[in-house]
């Protein structure tokens, strides 16, 4: 059973995982009309990456007994000034998400639950991932940033990202049993 504080927490997340996955899709739309094909590609898997992080902790809190409270998902900006830009904030959002994940580790601690920090450790393992793949994606679009030869490289390269889901996370709640 989650503590009142845990499941408060926790339904926090989930509505910053689905913010997370309405913003990379903000950015898909902007650079699917910059003529970025490819880069469009990346931030909607992203998006789906996001959403998938939400329904995983969705299912967490209902797996715990505990009651999902949806929030309204804010609004993200639809306009970046450059691709770089673009990737500069996936950078830093990125690493508030970190922050995130990591206050929610430090309340598991605190209310000792330790299921949940327990489940939260595939999160801070997760979050080290993304934190190196926006980086490294920022790093070669600062690279190329005057190459016009070069974003296009990088954006066929990136297009060739594909979805799958994580394991143990369903979009869609399993039938119900007979």
């Amino acid at each position: 059973m989650l503590s009142e504080k845990m499941q408060e927490a926790l339904n926090a997340q989930i509505n910053a995982e689905l913010y997370s996955s309405y913003l990379y899709l903000a950015m898909a739309a902007y650079l699917n009309e910059t003529g970025l094909g490819g880069f469009s590609r990346w931030m909607e898997v992203q998006a789906l990456e996001e959403l998938s992080h939400a329904m995983k902790i969705y299912d967490y809190v209902n797996e715990r007994g505990g009651r999902v409270t949806l929030a309204a998902i804010e609004a993200p900006p639809a306009r970046w000034d450059s691709l770089l830009h673009v990737f500069q904030e996936v950078y830093k959002h990125e690493q508030k998400v970190t922050g995130l994940i990591n206050d929610l580790v430090d309340l598991a601690v605190a209310e000792r639950d330790h299921a949940t920090n327990n489940f939260l450790q595939w999160f801070v393992k997760e979050q080290v991932e993304e934190e190196a793949s926006a980086d490294g994606i920022l790093q070669k679009v600062k690279l190329v940033e005057n190459a016009r030869g070069g974003v296009f490289m990088l954006d066929r390269e990136l297009g060739q990202r594909a979805f799958s889901l994580p394991p143990g996370t369903t979009l869609v709640a399993p039938p119900a049993s007979a």
